[in-house]
């Protein structure tokens, strides 16, 4: 598995970079479209034809190093995989590095948010998803994709969920706080969103997005597409506006199904994690 973007090497070396990149190619639970292990490769393939230069900030953040660590292998189950992303992610945070997780489905970010709540004692998780995820359990097991939310709130101070659009709530419902959650369709029909999610959210936020929170128009690419999902410009407004207002201490994005006839969605992921970064260090 390649790096993420091509860089030079000293822009590369886990020592001296501030960013550190973990794959963790996982599709143990999926339920439909199944692939997702596939997402993190096709990621990093893709960011090898991203432009350095970042044009809305102005910025080369690849500068600030930007490190690719080998990928998370544990697969004997979802429990046992969230045991290695914890131990994984909590070495980069403890070694003062900014990590991105990049999946595999999203039952990996349990494990990722748990190494979060290890070393910060308050903070946010915000959700960008089409699904609410909030199963106590699904298919026999508390760590499948359907119930990372349900995991997250049990170590997080708090969650906000963002353009969701599908939810059960006889199975999620007591789960799901209704100030805290902006489906997607209301958030097309009245401006200020925005801010209001900003205004739920801890000094400390961890953001964790599943790609289809996306309109499969331009992310098809994805395990389970769900028609009018939010728009890249959507999704990258609020990134800004979070990073502006609170001090973001961790990114994931998965549950990208790359499909060899269409690359575009690769890329998107790949530049959206560029676009994030750049705006990240901007004024850092």
């Amino acid at each position: 598995m390649r790096n993420y973007g091509d860089f030079e090497d000293k822009y590369t070396d886990y020592r001296t970079a501030e960013i550190a990149i973990l794959p963790v190619p996982y599709d143990g639970t999926s339920t439909w479209i199944k692939g997702a292990d596939k997402g993190p490769e096709a990621l990093l393939d893709a960011s090898f034809n991203m432009e350095f230069y970042d044009i809305e900030t102005g910025t080369e953040v690849y500068k600030k190093g930007i490190a690719t660590l080998a990928p998370v292998t544990e697969d004997s189950t979802p429990e046992a995989m969230s045991d290695e992303v914890e131990r994984r992610m909590d070495a980069i945070i403890k070694d003062g590095k900014f990590p991105v997780m990049i999946g595999g489905e999203h039952s990996v970010s349990i494990g990722a948010i748990r190494a979060i709540a290890k070393n910060y004692e308050e903070f946010s998780v915000l959700q960008l998803d089409a699904h609410s995820d909030m199963r106590d359990t699904y298919e026999g097991s508390t760590h499948n994709h359907a119930c990372i939310m349900a995991r997250a709130k049990e170590v997080a101070t708090n969650v906000t969920q963002v353009g969701i659009r599908s939810t059960w709530p006889a199975e999620e419902g007591h789960n799901i706080d209704p100030e805290r959650i902006f489906y997607a369709y209301k958030i097309k029909e009245e401006s200020g969103w925005e801010e209001k999610v900003s205004k739920q959210l801890c000094k400390n936020v961890y953001i964790t997005i599943d790609l289809d929170v996306l309109d499969p128009a331009i992310m098809p690419s994805t395990g389970t597409p769900e028609p009018d999902g939010l728009s890249y410009r959507q999704v990258l407004n609020l990134l800004k506006r979070v990073i502006a207002e609170h001090n973001v201490i961790g990114l994931d994005v998965v549950e990208l199904c790359p499909n060899d006839i269409n690359k575009a969605p690769d890329f998107l992921a790949s530049k959206l994690i560029y676009q994030f970064l750049s705006m990240q260090y901007q004024n850092k």
